[in-house]
């Protein structure tokens, strides 16, 4: 099993989360499995930036974002160097640290 930290966030996950992750899911999956409710108004097929995340640790690990992903992410609040789709991220072996930007540019917030 792969192990995902989730950095506290203020409104998603205000402890923060440490959890197990079967490689060949999405980050995007694995987040909203386990109750954190990250936006995805797209429906996680890689048509917004709701569900952008940032890699602080395993960035490396994974593989390298699509064109379509990238286009996306340059349209993303808060965009870095080790930001992602997390509909996109595929999980892998290594362990990863994710932060989760404070906001997003979904203008209306979808409950799903």
């Amino acid at each position: 099993m792969t192990i995902i930290k989730v950095l506290p966030h203020e409104e998603l996950c205000p402890e923060g989360a440490k959890l197990e992750a079967s490689p060949g899911k999405t980050l995007a999956e694995v987040l909203l499995d386990n109750k954190i409710k990250i936006e995805h108004a797209c429906e996680l097929s890689c048509a917004c930036t709701t569900c952008h995340v940032i890699v602080r640790n395993g960035f490396e690990s994974l593989s390298d974002a699509s064109d379509e992903e990238e286009d996306m992410l340059d349209k993303a609040w808060g965009l870095e160097s080790e930001s992602r789709l997390s509909c996109q991220v595929e999980i892998k072996e290594q362990d990863l640290e994710i932060e989760l930007p404070k906001y997003t540019i979904n203008m209306v917030s979808e409950n799903h």
